[in-house]
């Protein structure tokens, strides 16, 4: 059978994977934003979100307590109680995490009290995959057999024991812990700040991620090596205060948007990023890393 031009070239192109069709016109991430209708994008719940007051500005946190329940409720109390206001930024470490809390935590004459926080909480690495709206991406993975978004927070599952759980990208905030792996209460928080450090998936307690002002953490002067604490406590960076968005007046919020990741937009967005066509890149590279796939935020008028 001899196919004509026509249909053989469009055979190939639905064939190969992240194939570009020509027919199709290449829109930026911005166009494509710019074209969204209101209803792909959902309003920062201020019920599950932190503010993070550095003497630079406000760091804005979603949490996710659809993942890990106690230690959320944990860190609302700790929130709610005014626990990190006063204590610092007291470990950066380059190309990993920057680490905050109680730099005197674990010397018992020195130690803040914790309030009525619990003082011992389960290890929540994972969560059933039941019940989840997992929007899978398409591309393969080297650290899960399928990664994808769950209400907006980059995640994995394993299909053969049911399990899901957050992936450590940029941004991703975790609970600091000791060996043991229920050591964690959320008291002592980290953000990471450098390439995405997967080892660490399914191996911590992931509780939320921050959604505007990485620039603020990301920008830290770092510590000495080889872990980024710093010895001089004069180093440390101060954290004014740490509150719950819906505990503030509705002025004093900072307004905010999130991209759906269960959308449309969130799809072309995602895929403008994965075979990017436009004059200065030459090769579509037909693969996306799960933490590279972009989360997009924009601030509304309140």
């Amino acid at each position: 059978m001899i196919l004509r031009p026509a249909l053989l070239a469009c055979l190939l192109a639905s064939a190969l994977p992240g194939a570009v069709r020509a027919a199709t016109p290449y829109r930026s991430q911005q166009q494509i934003l710019d074209a969204s209708p209101s209803s792909d994008w959902r309003t920062l719940d201020p019920t599950r979100t932190l503010y993070l007051q550095l003497p630079a500005g406000r760091v804005v946190i979603e949490l996710a307590p659809q993942f890990a329940p106690e230690h959320v409720a944990n860190i609302l109390t700790f929130a709610h109680e005014h626990f990190w206001d006063g204590t610092s930024i007291y470990r950066t470490q380059d190309n990993f995490v920057l680490q905050f809390g109680d730099a005197d935590g674990e010397d018992p004459a020195k130690a803040k009290s914790l309030g009525t926080a619990k003082t011992h909480l389960p290890a929540e690495f994972h969560r059933s995959a039941s019940g989840l709206d997992f929007k899978k991406i398409p591309d393969r993975d080297g650290w899960a057999r399928e990664v994808g978004f769950v209400d907006g927070f980059p995640a994995a599952r394993d299909g053969a024991d049911g399990k899901a759980w957050l992936a450590h990208c940029y941004g991703t905030l975790g609970a600091g812990r000791n060996n043991a792996d229920d050591s964690s209460i959320g008291a002592e928080l980290y953000v990471t700040i450098g390439q995405s450090p997967r080892q660490l998936d399914d191996n911590i307690t992931v509780v939320g991620r921050v959604v505007k002002g990485m620039e603020l953490l990301s920008a830290t002067p770092r510590g000495p090596e080889p872990m980024g604490f710093y010895e001089d406590p004069k180093l440390r960076t101060p954290i004014i205060s740490i509150r719950l968005a819906s505990e503030l007046p509705a002025a004093e919020r900072t307004p905010l948007q999130l991209l759906r990741t269960d959308s449309q937009t969130f799809r072309d967005v995602a895929e403008s990023k994965r075979n990017r066509v436009d004059d200065f890149y030459k090769r579509p590279a037909g693969h996306i890393d799960l933490c590279n796939v972009p989360l997009p935020v924009r601030t509304t008028q309140g």
